[in-house]
């Protein structure tokens, strides 16, 4: 009866925290919608002329909320009656939804102080969190019909899941610790995708506030043009603010080469502004470059990807200091891939249709920037890879020794054969004498032998090397080859005992005999 019960006390305790995780989806949904409802209701409190009643002011906050997700909305209150569809995101907005998600899902494996309380799977986490959150949603995008923002439900079903649950794995994986693949290459490739993404939007950014500095003037005049009271000036400026990100996202597509539209045509890219653009009158919209064709300043935005693929080459490079070349490219081209598709869906939630007609096709459009993002990783990206790699392998190539001259054996030998040999001491002159004692200093060598010219003996015939020439004296031969070193006699020693073998690490000495 014991394991019957505890399978189902743990079942149930797996149970309890689905659940509980579902609640914590739907919080997070709440929490997010809320703070929406605080925003708008205070715009319109703000606001001398207030056009709708608290209905209107929920269903414009519903419709934000679903905007922030990557929702399409449709505007039904047109001056020409005609629906008009509205599907660029303000990023920042989007932030705090993504955040909630992330943050109830990173709770929900992340025990903290109670380390007891059971929880669930990393997949049950994200099935569960997204679950509750998408519950919320459904009923709000149900709500959203009957206001002056429908969502378009085609674009509801597609965003809605990829966005909950995309937010609520990187909270799982956060929970975990951030553990990167097991593979190298897939580890290498995900970090220099990371760095890449950033220097690539931190260098759109630079170019849109640069842009936007350089026409001050215009976007100062727009900003008052759009209202004289200072509450519909902060909802402008909260409004500029919510755009900053697709500012930066817009001035990476444009630095990329394919730019971006500003209606279906109009194409603005760093070699000239085509078209006759449909601009509203907008704070951001005034740091678009002039009509005509692009000079040295225009080109100069090209800098952003080339570095950013420098960047990323770079970063490749010195973790492959000891691959084969052809895994160093593959993963350079892997990070290519990896930061074209993240700037692809970048791509498309900063663009989007601002109405119909010519404003059907506003910003960058998605394929053409993640194309071109690949494109530079892997004509620049890729040969800084390599480079860099080469230049880390030759700083780690050792250096050669020295190597020693080789000893002159014919110096060595002429100089053996041209020394007087010493005679042995005569017996019993040395007696008692030991290996290590001085030598006998009063002893005298022998007369050395008369010198023979080189390779001449001294009946006159030839000597050849290696062996003594006929006719040498046996103690001239004797002396001239190297004595060798004397052995040690360890029989003699009375302290030495001989063993037949060594005994093992884990075998313990005999005990000693109690007879001896």
């Amino acid at each position: 009866m014991t394991h019957p019960t505890e399978h189902s006390l743990v079942q149930g305790g797996r149970s309890a925290a689905l659940a509980t995780a579902c609640v914590r989806g739907g919080v997070a949904a709440g929490l997010g919608l809320g703070a929406l409802a605080v925003l708008v209701t205070a715009a319109w409190i703000s606001s001398p002329f207030p056009d709708s009643g608290p209905g209107g002011v929920l269903h414009v906050a519903a419709g934000l909320w679903l905007l922030a997700h990557g929702v399409d909305l449709v505007r039904t209150d047109t001056l020409s009656g005609l629906p008009a569809p509205l599907g660029v995101v303000p990023m920042l907005v989007a932030v705090l939804p993504v955040w909630l998600v992330h943050r109830a899902a990173r709770d929900t494996l992340d025990p903290g102080e109670d380390s007891d309380r059971p929880r669930p799977s990393p997949g049950g986490a994200v099935a569960a969190v997204a679950g509750g959150y998408l519950l919320v949603a459904a009923v709000v995008v149900v709500y959203s019909e009957s206001g002056p923002l429908p969502a378009e439900l085609i674009s509801a079903g597609f965003w809605l899941p990829f966005v909950v649950f995309g937010a609520a794995g990187a909270g799982v994986w956060t929970a975990l610790g951030r553990p990167l693949p097991g593979q190298r290459q897939a580890a290498a490739a995900l970090r220099a995708t990371g760095l890449g993404l950033v220097t690539l939007c931190g260098g759109g950014a630079v170019l849109a506030a640069v842009s936007l500095a350089w026409h001050a003037g215009e976007a100062q005049a727009a900003f008052t043009g759009l209202a004289g009271e200072w509450s519909g000036r902060a909802a402008i400026l909260l409004l500029v603010l919510a755009l900053l990100p697709n500012a930066a996202v817009w001035g990476a597509a444009y630095g990329l080469g394919p730019g971006f539209t500003l209606g279906t045509g109009a194409l603005a890219t760093p070699l000239g502004l085509a078209g006759d653009p449909a601009v509203p009158s907008f704070p951001l919209l005034a740091a678009l470059p002039a009509e005509g064709r692009g000079t040295w300043t225009h080109w100069a935005a090209a800098a952003v990807p080339l570095v950013a693929t420098l960047v990323q080459g770079w970063r490749v490079g010195r973790t492959a200091k000891g691959w084969p070349a052809r895994d160093a490219a593959l993963t350079a081209l892997a990070a290519a891939w990896g930061c074209g598709a993240v700037v692809a869906v970048l791509a498309a939630a900063a663009g989007g249709p601002l109405g119909s007609g010519r404003l059907s096709a506003f910003g960058p459009v998605w394929w053409q920037a993640g194309a071109a993002t690949v494109l530079w990783g892997a004509c620049v990206g890729v040969p800084m890879t390599l480079a860099v790699r080469a230049w880390g392998r030759r700083a780690l190539r050792p250096k050669p020794l020295p190597v020693p001259a080789p000893a002159n054996v014919n110096a060595n030998a002429t100089a053996s054969a041209t020394t007087p040999a010493t005679a042995p001491a005569p017996v019993g002159a040395g007696a008692g004498a030991g290996f290590g004692e001085p030598f006998d200093l009063e002893a005298q060598p022998e007369a050395a032998a008369p010198e023979a010219p080189s390779g001449v003996t001294p009946g006159g015939g030839q000597a050849s090397p290696g062996k003594p020439a006929p006719g040498t004296p046996v103690a001239t031969a004797k002396a001239a080859a190297p004595a060798p070193p004397p052995a040690l006699d360890l029989d003699d020693d009375p302290g030495y005992e001989p063993y037949d073998y060594l005994p093992a690490a884990w075998e313990s000495s005999p005990p000693p005999d109690p007879k001896a």
